[in-house]
């Protein structure tokens, strides 16, 4: 059997949760079945590290004649990439997809191809109404799109049983085409390290305990919420934030602004805005006394699983699948946030920041208590989120689709 995954980001150019899954999923797929991938990118064949059976192919896409508005680019770039996958032929006997971006190619390979369909929901658009702000009406179209290739699914991925509950209530998708399979982490290579140059390249002093953030900066990551709430905080440990790239540009200079703010405030507050490599965001992991995860939506929370399979404690919000990974109390802990009802904006957003703040001064201010909780995260992550059993996981219900896709066919 031969999956085809169609994906926005593979390696080298990851930015989020969904591409760390798809990277480590394709790889240990391929220890089992053929897998190809075929992803955003420029054209031509991707270098990749024998594994398995394991192939992928990058497609560009010709944006310089494009005169529609610079907010659809990204749209009608996707399009023009998820006719060109189909374009290329498929002889797989199913396809497996991994956000709006390539859901049109799904849809086009199961009506031409006769392939099952298979999506996994990493977040859900309805869900996240800031991205408005990105596309303009643009939205409407991925909203769509994704209600489209959802619907019309012969199985439906989700990365925790909180998004189940959310594709349920926003979708029309048959309970039983539905199977939770979480998130995973590569426990060999997410591991507690001594190294500490990573520390020294951005600036952070090894000799201060620190509290770390990392993710884009983007409304759903709470960025924003973490960056006030740093004005609650104690100014005995350095605060470093590694967020970059911009959902737009307004929301770049409010970033802007209150960390300005914060750092006047506390005087300890490192930003680092470019994108951090893997062997450095583990050293960074590895060294932080407290990693911290303020989400207003978080459908699995990959990057809480890093720092826990890092032995790192975590401070999170009280959302989505972030539930799923971190154990109050055992793994660090889970901070309440209340949403104003249709919106993603808590109800009282001084009262989270200060919650948030709270709980990050209690574990910075008890060394023995942040050890006993990143103990506790890694042994988590080893026995429950390995990426063997997802691949397993993910490969037995390849079979499920296909023996009854044949058998419909047959009738």
């Amino acid at each position: 059997m031969k999956s085809l995954i169609l994906t926005n980001e593979f390696p080298p150019n990851i930015y989020g949760g969904a591409g760390v899954h798809v990277d480590y999923l394709s790889r240990e797929l391929a220890k089992i079945m053929r897998v190809e991938v075929r992803c955003f990118g420029t054209d031509g064949q991707l270098v990749l590290p024998t594994e398995g059976a394991l192939s992928a192919t990058s497609f560009g896409a010709d944006t310089k004649n494009f005169k529609a508005p610079k907010q659809l680019h990204s749209i009608f770039a996707s399009l023009q990439r998820c006719l060109d996958w189909n374009v290329a032929g498929i002889d797989a006997d199913v396809v497996h997809l991994h956000t709006w971006y390539t859901h049109l190619g799904g849809i086009l390979a199961k009506l031409n191809y006769g392939i099952p369909l298979v999506v996994t929901v990493h977040s859900l658009e309805p869900l996240r109404p800031w991205k408005r702000e990105q596309l303009g009406v643009g939205y409407d179209f991925t909203c769509w799109v994704e209600r489209t290739a959802l619907e019309m699914a012969d199985a439906v991925i989700a990365v925790s049983n909180d998004t189940r509950e959310d594709v349920l209530r926003h979708f029309n998708v048959a309970p039983e085409k539905l199977r939770v399979i979480h998130n995973g982490i590569d426990l060999n290579e997410f591991q507690k390290t001594s190294s500490n140059s990573a520390l020294l390249k951005y600036g952070v002093d090894p000799k201060r305990p620190f509290v770390l953030f990392v993710g884009r900066i983007t409304r759903q990551k709470g960025i924003l919420h973490l960056a006030r709430a740093i004005h609650h905080m104690a100014k005995d440990f350095q605060v470093v934030l590694c967020a970059g790239a911009p959902d737009t540009p307004e929301i770049a200079a409010e970033m802007r602004t209150l960390v300005e703010a914060a750092q006047v405030v506390h005087g300890s507050v490192l930003w680092v805005r470019e994108m951090v490599s893997k062997p450095d965001l583990i050293e960074l992991y590895s060294h932080a006394s407290v990693f911290c995860c303020p989400s207003v939506y978080e459908p699995f929370g990959i990057i809480n699983l890093e720092a826990m399979a890092c032995s790192t404690p975590v401070v999170a919000s009280a959302v989505g699948g972030i539930k799923e990974v971190v154990v109050d109390g055992e793994t660090g802990f889970l901070v309440p946030l209340e949403l104003r009802d249709g919106t993603f904006e808590p109800t009282d957003s001084e009262q989270f920041e200060q919650n948030l703040a709270s709980r990050i001064n209690a574990v910075m201010a008890d060394k023995a208590l942040g050890e006993r909780l990143g103990r506790a995260g890694r042994t988590r992550a080893e026995e429950y989120f390995s990426w063997e059993a997802i691949a397993h996981k993910t490969h037995s219900l390849y079979v499920d689709v296909v023996q009854n896709h044949k058998q419909c066919a047959a009738k």
